[in-house]
C-alpha cells in the first residue's frame, strides 16, 4: 500500500543547522575533486618532461585525472562498509579529511623540473586518494542528511546536500575564471597555479572541523541498539535482497552523469566546436547555467516532499530532455539567447537530484549506505567513463547528438524511479518484516 507524502513536519533548527553544515562540507569536498580538471593544461607543462608533445603531456595528465574516477568503486566499497557498522559520521568525517590532504599536497609537490619522474607519481598517489575520498563523499552525504532528516522531508536534505556538491564545481570554476582574468599564463605557470590547491586544502581542513561538530544519525543510533547481533557482510545483503534496487540506482545514476557531465561540463565545449560560439560567452552562460542547477536541486527536492517521488518523475525528466534540446536549437539558430536557456537547462539539470532520494530510499538502513555507495560508485565509473567520448562522438554525427542522448537517458532514469522500492528514509524497516521499534510505514 502506498502512502502520500502530505505531511511535511517542520524542520528544527538543530536539523536545518545539520543539513547545511553538511552541504557546506560537501561543496568545500567537491571543489578539491574538480579543481584539478580545470588546471590540467597547466599541470601537463610543469608535471612532465618538456621535450614530450603537448598532446602526450595533456593526454598523461587526463589519465592521472582518470584515475581518481576509476578508484571511485574501491573507495566507496572500502568505505560504505564502515559506514553500515561503525557509523555514518565517522565515514562522513574521514572522506573530507581524506580529500582535503591530497590537495594540499598537490599545491606543494615539486614540478617534473625539479624531482623527475617523481612529480608525476606523486600527482598520482594523492589523485588516488582523492578518488577514494570522493567515493564515499556523495553517497555518505546523502544518507547522512536523509537520516537526519524529519519523516516526509528528505527531499529538502538531498536537495540542499547535492546543491552543496553543484556548488562546489561552481566555486572551482569561479576560482578559474578569476585567475586567467586577473593572472597571465605566466604567472599562472610560475607558481599562481598552487593557490587553487593550496586554498582548497585549507577549506577542506575547515569543512572536517564542522564536521566534527555533527552528530550521529538517529537511524544509525537505532541500528546500533537493536541490530548488533548481525554479522552479514553489507554488500552480499544488497547482492542477495535488492537487486530491484540496484538495477533502479544504476538507471538513476546514468541519467546523473548525463545531466552533470553533458549539460553542464561537456557543453561548453560542445557548443565552440560544434557551433563555433564565442568561448566567453558560452563560459558566463554555463556558470549562470551552474548556479541555476545549485538552486534547483533544492526547488526539486522540496517540490518530492510535498508531491511525491515518483509524481515528479516523468515531468522532470522531460523538462531536463526538452531544456537541453532548447539550448542547442539556440545555439544552432539563436546564439543571442544561450545565456537565459543555459539558466533554463541548469533548472532542468535538478532533476538529477531525484536519483540521490530514490537511491536512499530503495534501501533498508541497515545496509543503506553500502546500497546507495556500491550502485552509485560502479554506475557513474562505467556511465561516466563511457559518456564523454560517446558524447564527443554523437555529436560529430549530429550537432543534436547531445540533446538525443540526454533524452533517450532521461527516460532510462525516469523508468528507474518508477520501479525504484521506495523505504521511508528515517522510519522504516532493517529488512521487510524486521521492525527498528519505531514507525515501520513503508512506502510502494
Amino acid at each position: 500500500m502506498s502512502i502520500s507524502p502530505t505531511t511535511n513536519p517542520a524542520v528544527t533548527r538543530t536539523q536545518l543547522r545539520t543539513m547545511w553544515l553538511a552541504s557546506i562540507g560537501g561543496a568545500l569536498e567537491f571543489y578539491d575533486f574538480v579543481i584539478f580538471v580545470f588546471f590540467t593544461a597547466v599541470i601537463g607543462k610543469l608535471f612532465f618532461a618538456a621535450n614530450l608533445p603537448d598532446w602526450v603531456r595533456q593526454l598523461q595528465t587526463f589519465g592521472i585525472f582518470a584515475v581518481g574516477y576509476i578508484v571511485r568503486p574501491l573507495g566507496g566499497i572500502v568505505m560504505a562498509h564502515p559506514g553500515d557498522t561503525l557509523g555514518r559520521k565517522r565515514v562522513f568525517t574521514l572522506s573530507i579529511l581524506l580529500m582535503a590532504f591530497p590537495t594540499l599536497i598537490i599545491g606543494l609537490v615539486p614540478t617534473y623540473r625539479s624531482i623527475g619522474i617523481g612529480a608525476p607519481l606523486l600527482l598520482l598517489v594523492m589523485r588516488v586518494l582523492q578518488g577514494m575520498a570522493i567515493g564515499g563523499e556523495a553517497p555518505g552525504g546523502w544518507v547522512f542528511v536523509a537520516e537526519h532528516a524529519p519523516a516526509h522531508r528528505t527531499g529538502l536534505g538531498i536537495g540542499l546536500l547535492t546543491s552543496g556538491l553543484s556548488f562546489g564545481i561552481l566555486i572551482g570554476s569561479l576560482v578559474t575564471t578569476l585567475m586567467h582574468l586577473f593572472l597571465s599564463p605566466e604567472q599562472i605557470l610560475a607558481g599562481f597555479w598552487r593557490l587553487p590547491f593550496l586554498l582548497g586544502g585549507v577549506l577542506g581542513f575547515f569543512g572536517l572541523i564542522l564536521r566534527r561538530k555533527l552528530q550521529e544519525t538517529p537511524v544509525f543510533e537505532e541500528i546500533r541498539t537493536q541490530a548488533q547481533a548481525r554479522r552479514e557482510l553489507p554488500l552480499w545483503v544488497i547482492l542477495r535482497t535488492s537487486p530491484r534496487a540496484v538495477v533502479a540506482s544504476f538507471a538513476g545514476t546514468w541519467v546523473l552523469t548525463a545531466g552533470i557531465l553533458v549539460v553542464i561540463l561537456m557543453t561548453p565545449t560542445l557548443l565552440q566546436n560544434v557551433f563555433r560560439l564565442n568561448a566567453d560567452k558560452i563560459q558566463i552562460a554555463n556558470l549562470a547555467g551552474t548556479a541555476a542547477l545549485v538552486v534547483s536541486t533544492t526547488v526539486i527536492g522540496m517540490a518530492v516532499d510535498r508531491y511525491g517521488l515518483k509524481r515528479l518523475a516523468i515531468p522532470s525528466m522531460a523538462f531536463l530532455a526538452l531544456s537541453t534540446y532548447a539550448l542547442y536549437f539556440a545555439a544552432m539558430h539563436a546564439p543571442g539567447a544561450i545565456l537565459p536557456l543555459y539558466i533554463l537547462a541548469g533548472f532542468g539539470a535538478g532533476a538529477v537530484v531525484l536519483t540521490p532520494i530514490a537511491m536512499v530510499n530503495a534501501f533498508p538502513p541497515l545496509v543503506r549506505f553500502t546500497g546507495v555507495s556500491f550502485s552509485y560508485n560502479i554506475a557513474y565509473a562505467i556511465f561516466g567513463g563511457l559518456t564523454p567520448p560517446l558524447v564527443a562522438w554523437l555529436g560529430q554525427l549530429n550537432s543534436l547528438g547531445p540533446v538525443y542522448y540526454v533524452a533517450a537517458v532521461a527516460v532510462i532514469g525516469a523508468v528507474g524511479i518508477l520501479i525504484s522500492p521506495n523505504y521511508v528514509s528515517n522510519r522504516c524497516e532493517l529488512f521487510p518484516g524486521q521492525s527498528l521499534g519505531v514507525d515501520t510505514e513503508r512506502r510502494s
